[in-house]
């Protein structure tokens, strides 16, 4: 499950694809972890347009972010969110913790 990383001026947007599942979390939360730890950005997006499938392991993949996020002293938001994936995270009160547009 590739991830798509731009970066401007300490701003970062990774647009996520993809099941966000039991199977792909790992493997997402690596790649997510290392995009950030390698560019340090103060503010990072994540564009999940490309999601076509979210149950409860993404919402650990985008709480993880979120930590390393407060941990570099930056903010985390979540844009483009399909249909499932947002009745997941509203579910789940996700909007409570991280910026949800």
């Amino acid at each position: 499950m590739p991830i798509h990383v731009e970066q401007t001026a300490g701003q970062v947007s990774i647009q996520l694809s993809g099941e966000i599942d039991h199977h792909g979390a790992r493997s997402m939360m690596g790649q997510l972890e290392d995009a950030i730890a390698a560019r340090m950005p103060t503010q990072l997006t994540l564009d999940l347009s490309g999601v076509t499938f979210m149950d409860s392991s993404g919402i650990a993949v985008l709480l993880r972010t979120l930590r390393q996020m407060e941990q570099l002293g930056g903010t985390l938001r979540v844009v483009r969110i399909p249909p499932q994936s947002r009745r997941v995270l509203d579910a789940a009160g996700v909007g409570r913790l991280v910026t949800l547009e």
